[in-house]
């Protein structure tokens, strides 16, 4: 289903209709129209369904809430617009084992992480302007290789940095004509450019942040984000690899193509809610399509692939494995 009731993806689903309830009717959850007259909207086996995310003025019958902590299904809420809020985590979502893990990680150990992270980002970024045909990307090539010599969390963050702006730098020439990018800007948005980025990076952190729920680690205890009262750390350092590779890649895709256009914005910079219902059309698509993961090569979808990242990072905080290997792809 990819209209505004729900979206289904094998295991995530999208409400954004106003006025519903998700309810549970036996073995299915169910997205019911209570202030309309449409009755049932949507309906999902309940056992395929790992997360849902609901946008704006939908609830949640307390019933429901009890089969969503039962059967480990994470409810994400966001506003309208999509500004993440919250999020309901099932009780079964905490392995003390893993956490222990996690909490016990050095400096040393979670440099290392970290360092993968930023790596595959900026081998990424070069990646992505490489495929657009952006050449002369040798500054991101050094700064890439510059990762292994930083000794501390500080010297990571700046080559981090350094890179992110050499990157940012050239991406406009990955558009089309009718669209610019000159700075990066996030609160508020000042382009359209930058709205969509900025949506798109809160999309993925959800989906990050789900992976981690899902395999029981802690979003918000980081490797390299400091930590901050509310912030997901562990979600944003993840999603540092996917940001050149996937947010991105859906952005200049978007414009590129002609799905979303200037018309559908506000005077805020912001989609309108017909462009705010296409992106999230286009955003599932986006997700449920496949790329050859360079670390188990076999093809995966892109939510996927992220979860796999999750197991990988699990396995390096409880060392089932020496190093965390990042996702990383050089064409």
């Amino acid at each position: 289903m990819k209209e505004s009731q729900g979206m289904f993806d094998d295991s995530v689903v999208y409400v954004t209709t106003q006025g519903s309830q998700v309810r549970i009717d036996g073995g299915q959850v169910v997205v019911y129209d209570v202030e309309g007259d449409d009755g049932e909207l949507a309906s999902f086996p309940v056992e395929k369904l790992d997360t849902i995310n609901v946008f704006g003025g939908v609830n949640f019958s307390t019933p429901f809430v009890a089969t969503a902590n039962e059967h480990g299904i994470v409810l994400n809420y966001f506003t309208q617009k999509g500004q993440y809020r919250g999020s309901f985590v099932p009780e079964r979502n905490t392995i003390a084992e893993v956490r222990r893990a996690q909490y016990a990680l050095n400096d040393d150990a979670e440099l290392a992480i970290a360092k993968a992270m930023i790596a595959a980002k900026i081998r990424n970024a070069r990646t992505i302007l490489s495929r657009k045909g952006v050449r002369g990307t040798t500054v991101l090539k050094d700064l890439g290789e510059h990762v292994s010599t930083a000794s501390n969390k500080d010297d990571l963050r700046g080559i981090e940095g350094e890179a992110a702006e050499r990157y940012f730098d050239r991406l406009d020439e990955t558009l089309v004509d009718d669209w610019t990018f000159e700075t990066r800007s996030k609160r508020p948005p000042e382009d359209h450019i930058n709205s969509l980025l900025s949506l798109t990076y809160v999309m993925m952190k959800n989906e990050v942040l789900s992976a981690l729920r899902c395999y029981n680690l802690d979003p918000f205890l980081g490797v390299l984000h400091a930590d901050r009262h509310g912030r997901p750390s562990l979600a944003l350092d993840l999603e540092e690899e996917f940001r050149p590779l996937f947010c991105d890649a859906f952005v200049t895709r978007l414009v590129n193509r002609g799905t979303i256009t200037h018309d559908q914005f506000g005077t805020d910079n912001r989609l309108t809610d017909d462009g705010f219902q296409a992106y999230l059309d286009k955003f599932d698509d986006y997700m449920d399509e496949e790329l050859t993961h360079p670390h188990f090569d076999y093809r995966v979808s892109r939510r996927k692939a992220i979860r796999q990242q999750v197991i990988l990072l699990r396995k390096a905080i409880t060392g089932e494995l020496d190093d965390y290997h990042a996702l990383e792809v050089s064409r």
